[in-house]
């Protein structure tokens, strides 16, 4: 038996994963079958079918029809109004409903829990800047999962269709595993351009800075990725010669008062990650 699926917002996600999901096999031995495709406009509708490949452009919930699961691709702050349109639509009732969010759990579609649907979220791991490119490339793609068992039960089987790696969650801790990313992605951007204004700030040009930079980045999260995050340290504090970091902290704070604050901050927890290594060398 085939599955339909409708998907409500056809941003980059919402495209990438409708293209994906087309046709593939399905959990009750048919194929996943893109229905209807819902958006603000009927020219943004089309747009997205076209990529996708396969479904009807819609602009308006009373337009969809029903479907055996529904994918909301919106915008975080617009999945609690789409899941309440949707059901105000009626006919949810054993169908799943399901978000791409990384920072909700699937208790934002409490609607669609209450009119009888199972619920979850599946968050896949990487940036959409590029929807083509991740189209061609999804392939081991790991996505944070959790939700009801029943719609689990097919997203997950779904989803190593496509081609990706479901990755168990716990929902009370969705916020946490969202700042991971942060942490791994956003907040690593944000220190290493803290270290190239610096190299600029002791004369040396940005081009060059980011050529001097790159082997110690490559090399540092390479070492955390084979070793771990302790044993891969290295530097002032993990020597323990915190005369050095005092006046690194003086002469950051005294260049940029900003930069200087980030460097306070990292002493810390830098510290304490020191002590990890040497207890973890202790214990060799």
């Amino acid at each position: 038996m085939n599955v339909t699926l409708n998907i409500i917002g056809a941003g980059h996600v919402g495209r990438v994963l409708g293209r994906l999901f087309a046709g593939v096999d399905g959990t009750h031995g048919g194929n996943i079958l893109v229905q209807d495709v819902l958006t603000r406009s009927m020219a943004s509708a089309q747009s997205a079918v076209d990529f996708i490949g396969a479904g009807t452009p819609v602009d308006r919930y009373a337009a969809l029809r029903h479907a055996d699961v529904t994918l909301l691709a919106v915008s975080d702050d617009q999945i609690g109004a789409a899941c309440a349109a949707l059901v105000a639509e009626g006919r949810q009732a054993g169908a799943i409903v399901f978000h791409c969010s990384g920072a909700l759990a699937s208790n934002v579609l409490l609607a669609a829990t209450q009119a009888g649907a199972s619920v979850a979220s599946a968050h896949p791991i990487r940036s959409f800047a590029d929807p083509q490119q991740v189209a061609a490339t999804f392939d081991g793609t790991f996505c944070g999962v959790e939700g009801d068992a029943l719609a689990l039960a097919f997203l997950t089987p779904a989803l190593i269709a496509i081609g990706a790696r479901p990755v168990p969650i716990d929902p009370a801790a969705k916020t946490l595993y969202h700042a991971a990313a942060v942490f791994a992605s956003n907040y690593l951007v944000t220190v290493l351009d803290a270290a190239l204004r610096a190299y600029q700030a002791a004369g040396i040009p940005e081009a060059v800075a980011r050529e001097l930079a790159q082997p110690l980045v490559t090399e540092a999260v390479a070492n955390v990725f084979r070793l771990g995050a302790a044993p891969a340290l290295s530097g002032p504090i993990a020597r323990g010669d915190l005369a050095t970091v005092a006046r690194q902290q003086q002469a950051v704070q005294q260049w940029d008062a900003a930069t200087g604050e980030l460097y306070r901050s990292l002493v810390a927890p830098t510290q304490a990650l020191a002590r990890r290594k040497r207890a973890q060398s202790i214990g060799e």
